[in-house]
């Protein structure tokens, strides 16, 4: 196994391009397939984050899948979000928290988490959510989560989630709507985010809502 292919596998990584090192079990010979030309088992392999050994017409090969890590980017630095962003990186996620207002989004509220003040919809577009990336926006505030739902919409995300009661979220398609989104495209949004688990507490919200986007991340239907 070259050093060089290992360093390029992971300088994709880092860069947030899914990739994977495929080794010819017979020859030796090795390739870097980065995700958009990745087919078949290949394709397969790096959908399902998963190493193993595949047949590429008629070889076995070995694949070696180099994902960058699951993210989520909650927009909000509430009390949910002191819940979730912890249970979040217990799960193995990379957890950016947008919050303009710096009373809410600081190091003494969310130790050790990725802040950004800037505005979400800035933030968002700076960030680039791609198909490893949930986002979750929780302020309540049109004016916070508007703009980086407008973004997300527009992102490859593999999870979308707001949080506010059937009644908020209805003026909440409006407003989308006036932006020009499609109802088609307005339903990737979760509204209300978490599944119905009965949660109450800032605590089982989020916990609601970290299993909804874990269920969307493994593409397993859930009930809304």
């Amino acid at each position: 196994m070259k050093l060089q292919l290992i360093d390029q596998l992971a300088d994709l990584a880092n860069a947030r391009r899914p990739a994977a090192m495929v080794t010819d079990l017979a020859s030796g010979a090795q390739q870097i397939v980065s995700a958009n030309m990745a087919e078949g088992a290949i394709a397969d392999a790096i959908a399902a984050d998963r190493s193993g050994e595949v047949l590429i017409d008629g070889r076995k090969c070995f694949v070696l899948v180099r994902n960058p890590n699951p993210r989520i980017i909650i927009v909000g630095a509430v009390h949910i979000t002191q819940g979730l962003a912890p249970m979040a990186v217990l799960a193995g996620y990379d957890v950016v928290i947008v919050d303009p207002r710096g009373a809410f989004a600081t190091a003494e509220r969310f130790p050790g988490a990725t802040l950004s003040q800037d505005w979400p919809d800035e933030a968002l577009s700076a960030l680039q959510p791609d198909t490893r990336t949930a986002v979750v926006t929780l302020t309540h505030d049109p004016k916070l989560d508007d703009p980086a739902l407008v973004v997300a919409l527009r992102s490859p995300a593999f999870y979308i989630g707001a949080l506010g009661s059937k009644k908020t979220h209805a003026a909440r398609v409006d407003r989308l709507l006036g932006h020009g989104f499609t109802d088609a495209e307005i339903a990737r949004i979760h509204g209300p985010a978490g599944l119905d688990i009965g949660a109450k507490s800032p605590a089982e919200i989020a916990l609601s809502v970290l299993a909804q986007l874990t269920a969307a991340r493994h593409q397993k239907p859930t009930s809304r």
